[in-house]
């Protein structure tokens, strides 16, 4: 009875396990193309099967995808792609000659792929007279376990009461369930077995009635769970998941790892143009950062003012525009001075006295001439008329051209008009400025110090669209601007695209010198905790190192703690790195 009753429970908890598998299999079916209205949340993008190798010179991955292996090869110091490398890899079927297939991108043939999960490959790369043999572990993933073989009877009755209680509906399945655990329970009938056959009958109806459920709303026509000796449909949930190499290159994306690094594709950095630098510990100058701005060369500009009032009239080829050059001399604008009422009258008074004389004085010449020919009068006194009447006419030609003649503005210098202030017919005032002209290839920096400066030393100023301008010193002031030492600088080197009056920054060196490593701007982020360089550790895994900075110069900075010489620091990129998410 006993032995009877032991191989029965034996026999209905395999059933009852194979239902439940079963079950559960049918739900998560169901489930897996039916979300009710809810979208799942998008995985993560994984990655291919991938190995790294390094030397001096050059940095290599190598990324397996389907039949084919695709080669990234850069510069280990600057992660520049090479380009015109020649590249052989040794693999389990010989030497193989790479192609390229882009910026630094090569990819061979690979078959042998699917032999196994673990393959030692050697590179020989030869770029630019430079010869490195690399070494490459490339590593597969493990296919899945198989799962515990099921005698073929108990899957086929399974399979068959599954199909028989989906065909019935939710309530015929729930009931043929209920049923099965009932005629279980009463074939037993032993009173301490009952509890637990009671349990077991109970958790194969809510199985079964669980799976027909999900199958109401799943069935559909040619949907067949049975075709797993094909492999054709969804597979039983007793069958093993054998290992296939994907034929494409799966989406990689770059990603921040749990630890705070940057996980960066290859393909990716490509895109993003990322560089690095190896850092080195050095003496430099320290510098301080000034305010600065932009102002003419006192030598090299000028200002048109007209020296008395009068009304603005163009020359004959009209106003000289902004930005247009002109050249030493050159009239670039009149000003004809008004007559006011009364000076009209002294004029044409003094106009009316200076006739008369001529006339008078012009018949004494005339008498003078002919009486000196019998020398009644002397030379002298002829020659002192005709001066006399020669006087009084430059003094009449003279009242005539200040009434008629306008003034002329010229330019002093050569070079560019950098502000006007002329419309025709407008007054100006005397003293108003009409033109500025200033040569665009000699402009100064003036910044205001609060620190010594080191006297003479060269300096360099940042734009605010980063920019840099070379700065040759041309003294500092004796007398304090808003308690600070105003300093002048000339431009020498090009200063195209540079206005009067931008604002800079000047960095300018202080005569101590400071030790640390020199790193660019760009390399730099700045967070809410202070300054963060990403140092590349791996061929694509980047990590943050928060750093200590002080300004070296317009392009660099000295890091003066955090971080380490001999590193490699992304000088290239690093803002769009410190965006992945």
């Amino acid at each position: 009875m006993f032995i009877r009753l032991a191989a029965a429970l034996r026999a209905l908890a395999v059933l009852l396990v194979l239902a439940a598998a079963s079950a559960a299999g049918s739900v998560a079916q169901a489930h897996e193309g039916h979300s009710h209205g809810v979208e799942a949340p998008a995985l993560p993008a994984q990655t291919a099967p991938r190995a790294e190798a390094a030397s001096d010179a050059f940095e290599l991955v190598a990324v397996a995808s389907g039949d084919r292996i695709r080669f990234y090869l850069d510069r280990f110091a600057s992660n520049e792609p090479v380009t015109g490398a020649a590249m052989e890899i040794e693999t389990p079927d010989g030497p193989a000659e790479t192609r390229a297939v882009g910026e630094g991108v090569y990819e061979i043939a690979a078959p042998w792929l699917a032999r196994g999960q673990r393959y030692d490959l050697l590179a020989t790369v030869t770029a630019d007279g430079t010869t490195d043999v690399l070494a490459l572990d490339l590593r597969l993933p493990e296919p899945e376990a198989a799962a515990m073989p099921v005698p073929a009877e108990a899957s086929a009755w399974l399979a068959n009461l599954r199909r028989h209680l989906t065909h019935q509906g939710p309530i015929g399945a729930a009931a043929g369930g209920f049923l099965l655990g009932l005629a279980v329970i009463m074939l037993l009938r032993s009173r301490r077995a009952l509890p637990a056959f009671a349990v077991l009958a109970l958790t194969l109806t809510l199985l079964l009635g669980t799976a027909a459920l999900a199958h109401e709303g799943h069935e559909q026509e040619g949907h067949d769970h049975e075709k797993t000796e094909s492999g054709e449909g969804v597979a039983a949930p007793f069958r093993g998941v054998a290992l296939t190499t994907p034929t494409t290159v799966p989406l990689e994306r770059a990603r921040r790892l749990p630890g705070g690094a940057v996980f960066v594709p290859k393909s990716t950095q490509r895109l993003l143009a990322l560089r690095t630098g190896l850092t080195d510990i050095a003496d430099h100058r320290r510098t301080v950062e000034l305010p600065g701005r932009v102002i003419a060369d006192p030598n090299a500009s000028g200002v048109v003012q007209s020296s008395v009032g009068g009304r603005l009239a163009p020359p004959s080829g009209g106003f000289p525009n902004l930005g247009a050059r002109v050249r030493k001399g050159e009239v670039l604008a009149t000003v004809t001075p008004p007559v006011q009422a009364v000076d009209l009258s002294d004029m044409r008074q003094t106009q009316g006295d200076l006739d008369q004389q001529i006339a008078i004085t012009g018949r004494k010449v005339a008498r003078y001439e002919r009486l000196a020919t019998t020398g009644a009068v002397a030379q002298t006194a002829l020659e002192d008329a005709r001066a006399e009447l020669t006087g009084l006419k430059d003094r009449r030609a003279a009242l005539d051209t200040i009434r008629r003649a306008p003034e002329e503005l010229i330019a002093p210098v050569d070079g560019v008009v950098a502000e006007r202030a002329a419309v025709a017919g407008q007054m100006a005032a005397a003293g108003t400025m009409v033109f500025r002209i200033v040569d665009p290839d000699k402009l100064y920096v003036e910044a205001l110090s609060f620190v010594d400066l080191e006297p003479g030393a060269a300096a360099t100023a940042r734009l605010p669209d980063g920019r840099t301008l070379a700065l040759a010193s041309r003294g500092a002031g004796l007398a304090d601007r808003n308690q600070a030492v105003p300093v002048q600088f000339a431009i020498t080197g090009s200063a195209e695209g540079v206005r009067l009056g931008q604002f800079v920054t000047v960095l300018a060196p202080t005569g101590e010198t400071i030790g640390g490593l020199a790193v660019p701007r760009a390399g730099i982020v700045r967070t809410e905790s202070g300054a963060v360089v990403y140092e590349h550790v791996s061929a694509e895994r980047f990590e943050p190192r928060a750093v200590r900075v002080e300004p070296l110069d317009a392009e660099r900075v000295i890091v003066a703690g955090g971080l380490g010489a001999g590193r490699r620091v992304v000088v290239q990129g690093a803002e769009l790195l410190d965006q992945v998410r």
